[in-house]
């Protein structure tokens, strides 16, 4: 029996994989699931770069703008409601297409979550004391010296994941890269094909400038105003442009250093994203050329599936 395919569209931030998707999913008769960590929060279309109302309507997607982001929302949930989503497509007869740029999100639905960990209040409290006595800086350093693996796969200033490792070490005894050795996922159940899109760096860091600036034209400013009236969650907060704005709105800065940190620190996150996507040799690489429309480059993809 032919086992039934689950397919991965990754890539970094910025480099068009909504628009591909979309002519993608029409080719395989799938429908679009977000893997994206910050696009399931309402409120956020502008600040998230959700999927265009027209796009929506073309292909249906599921998990955007999902969540109230005054909520923390977690991989683990992500990955129970993803794989319910996975079960009611495959009875339509529909290929679950997962789109997006979260290496984690992506990452827990192949390969699984490691063994529960519940949280330990007494731990988190002295980590949390830590952090702001010391800064993620301080913390960083003992998870890179106690979970090396763990500590390559989270940025410095991550102080929520650091936190969380470190938890998991001082709960268990054990790192958490070595509890995950044990995940199981669905890669042994489904035919999963992974293609993530890739282009020169200057075509990238264009593009990211080029919607950042789109997101300043259609509403950036008032969206996030809107978000710091609202008691956000640290998750939520975590979206490139809130920080970014809130220190424009205090006055801080002008609007172009604003501006300017923002397109930096979506470069930064794309580089991160692609040296996460580079370590997986599952992947199928897509290098994208500059005149290559999206319907072109989704055909190059579906000749690679069939």
């Amino acid at each position: 029996m032919l086992k039934k395919k689950i397919i991965f569209l990754v890539g970094p931030t910025a480099i068009g994989k909504s628009a591909i998707a979309i002519h993608l999913a029409k080719k395989i008769d799938a429908e679009i699931i977000s893997c994206d960590s910050m696009q399931v929060y309402s409120l956020m279309d502008i600040v998230t770069s959700q999927p265009s109302s027209t796009q929506r309507k073309q292909i249906k997607h599921h998990l955007l703008g999902v969540v109230n982001p005054i909520r923390e929302y977690n991989v683990a949930r992500y990955r129970k409601e993803a794989i319910a989503i996975c079960d009611k497509l495959f009875l339509k007869g529909k290929i679950p297409l997962f789109v997006g740029g979260s290496g984690l999100y992506y990452s827990v639905i192949i390969d699984g979550l490691f063994p529960a960990i519940g949280e330990d209040k007494s731990i988190r409290a002295r980590l949390d004391k830590e952090l702001s006595l010391k800064g993620s800086s301080c913390l960083f350093q003992r998870l890179s010296k106690v979970d090396p693996l763990s500590a390559k796969k989270i940025h410095p200033n991550d102080s929520r994941r650091i936190i969380r490792a470190l938890e998991v070490y001082l709960k268990t005894g054990l790192p958490m890269s070595s509890l995950q050795k044990n995940r199981i996922g669905l890669g042994s159940e489904y035919e999963i094909k992974i293609f993530a899109l890739n282009a020169n760096r200057k075509t990238i860091y264009n593009k990211i400038d080029q919607r950042v600036d789109k997101m300043f034209k259609t509403g950036l400013i008032n969206e996030v105003q809107g978000l710091l009236r609202l008691k956000l969650s640290k998750t939520a907060f975590c979206a490139i442009g809130i920080r970014e704005l809130e220190s424009y709105f205090k006055g801080e800065y002008d609007l172009d250093e604003a501006r300017r940190l923002i397109k930096r620190n979506s470069r930064h996150y794309a580089k991160r994203q692609l040296t996460w996507f580079k370590k997986d040799a599952r992947i199928h690489w897509v290098n994208i050329k500059d005149e290559e429309t999206p319907g072109e480059i989704a055909k190059r993809i579906w000749k690679k599936l069939f």
